[in-house]
């Protein structure tokens, strides 16, 4: 099993920095006098993303004129506005700013500063092993936070971020992900294991619940074998 997440030790705690250089300031005899419609655009979806798919992160969002401090994100490669910058890297620059490449990096740094705390379940909608899950935690009188890993990106890309590190890089990560006390359970058969229930083997979603060390009876397993690779999903 792979080693956990990566720690951010020195900035450990400390909020994600989003930084966006706007088009805008003075520098000696020079002004910028021509508004800039991408920067107005950046700021919006910025805002927004933190409103909403960034919600769990703790971020602050600094604003800052580029012709005033032009020589700040130059040393970083930036230099054609808006600049946005997250924890002194550039991200994206010259263009209104894709809002999935902001939320990946930023989970990706609070992932590495913030441990997870209480029950957490990363799942999605249609998703056989998460009713499950669910219906696990629930009966156990366990309360979680669920995580809807399709309607919300930042919710994807925290589960990533988070399970990757412990299962490996090669490793495909499938729902539901699930965490209690903020340590690493892993999917609905593990926390079936881990809270004492007894799994029945699951035809339609193949070794999803023929997991290694799983009792099945003979005839269970002659059948499942019998399947045409069609019929395995």
């Amino acid at each position: 099993m792979a080693h956990q997440a990566k720690k951010d030790l020195k900035n450990f705690g400390k909020p994600v920095e989003i930084r966006l250089y706007k088009w805008a300031g003075k520098w000696g005899p020079f002004k910028i006098k021509i508004p800039c419609g991408e920067c107005a655009l950046t700021e919006d979806v910025i805002e927004d993303t933190i409103a909403k798919e960034l919600t769990n992160a703790k971020v602050e969002f600094v604003e800052k004129e580029w012709l005033t401090h032009w020589w700040e994100p130059l040393i970083s490669g930036g230099w054609h506005a808006p600049i946005i910058m997250v924890d002194g890297k550039v991200i994206a620059q010259g263009d209104a700013l894709n809002r999935g490449i902001l939320t990946e990096k930023v989970i990706q740094s609070h992932v590495q500063r913030f441990d997870l705390e209480g029950n957490h379940f990363f799942g999605k909608p249609k998703c056989g092993h998460c009713v499950r899950g669910k219906k696990y935690l629930e009966d156990a009188g366990i309360e979680f936070t669920y995580h809807d890993v399709i309607s919300n990106p930042g919710a994807m890309y925290e589960m990533l971020a988070r399970v990757k590190p412990i299962i490996g890089e090669k490793t495909p990560i499938t729902t539901p992900q699930i965490f209690l006390d903020g340590k690493y359970i892993g999917g609905a058969d593990e926390l079936g294991a881990h809270l004492g229930i007894e799994v029945e083997p699951d035809m339609r979603k193949g070794q999803g619940s023929l997991s290694p060390g799983r009792k099945v009876s003979k005839r269970a397993r002659s059948r499942f074998f019998k399947m045409s690779k069609s019929e395995v999903v």
